[in-house]
């Protein structure tokens, strides 16, 4: 059991329990509230329809709301490689943080740190993939941001929680900003498809948006110096290290 570990149950999920086996991811959350009694009380409020397994509190503490074998209702409309509503399979965290619409703030080392002891444990239990780990806006990016650029992925990957690229820092710069062409661009966004993104493949204006809150959901977990949703060498060259590692 982790330090500082409460119960506060949320009526909010599937009365009918899963197999263990069916549990093949972690998604991380921020709530996106002002207040974080506010965000405790909306998901274990029945009528709000949310909830989650975990909520980790500013200070660290951590909140069981959901026991893992029952399908909690955190990722909403989602889709990832073949998985589509990935609350079916899938455990997830809300980390207390005010989000982009309320001065989105820093992850504080304490909640950083309940996360790291809560992730290993429950990737020790399902054995899931650092490859399964992801951010709601990985997701479900047309509707979500969050955890967002100022999460820690590259310190998480290094506990094995998640990945990420292995591109040293001066050729990342070298290549920003650089722009590419039509056949590069396809090139990328292939690679989204094959890392787990669902592209949408066709010339169609519509698509073109959705695609551009992709490239957006990528680079506030793999580029957050830049977030654009502009394709540029450095997105690139990240994607073409990172489809080796999604495999």
């Amino acid at each position: 059991m982790i330090s500082k570990t409460y119960f506060n149950y949320s009526p909010n999920f599937n009365p009918i329990k899963r197999r263990a086996a069916e549990i093949k991811f972690l998604i991380f959350h921020y709530t996106g509230m002002k207040k974080e009694s506010d965000a405790i009380k909306k998901l274990t409020n029945f009528k709000s329809k949310v909830s989650c397994h975990y909520f980790i509190k500013r200070k660290g503490e951590t909140l069981v709301m959901v026991p893992d074998l029952y399908i909690a209702w955190h990722a909403g409309k989602s889709k990832w490689k073949n998985y589509k509503s990935l609350n079916q399979y899938s455990i997830g965290i809300e980390i207390s943080n005010p989000g982009h619409n309320f001065s989105y703030t820093k992850f504080s080392k304490k909640q950083i740190q309940s996360l790291i002891k809560l992730s290993k444990i429950l990737i020790k239990i399902y054995k899931i993939k650092p490859k399964n780990i992801l951010g709601h806006s990985d997701i479900a990016p047309e509707r979500k941001k969050d955890p967002g650029e100022k999460f820690p992925w590259r310190e998480l990957a290094k506990q094995r929680i998640g990945l990420w690229h292995s591109i040293s820092s001066k050729k990342l710069i070298k290549n920003r900003g650089i722009k590419l062409g039509k056949i590069s661009k396809n090139i990328f966004l292939n690679n989204l498809y094959k890392i787990g993104y669902k592209i949408k493949k066709s010339e169609k204006f519509k698509n073109q948006k959705f695609n551009s809150f992709i490239v957006k959901a990528f680079q506030r977990r793999f580029r957050k110096e830049l977030i654009n949703g502009k394709i540029d060498a450095e997105c690139l060259i990240i994607s073409n290290n990172l489809v080796k590692k999604f495999k």
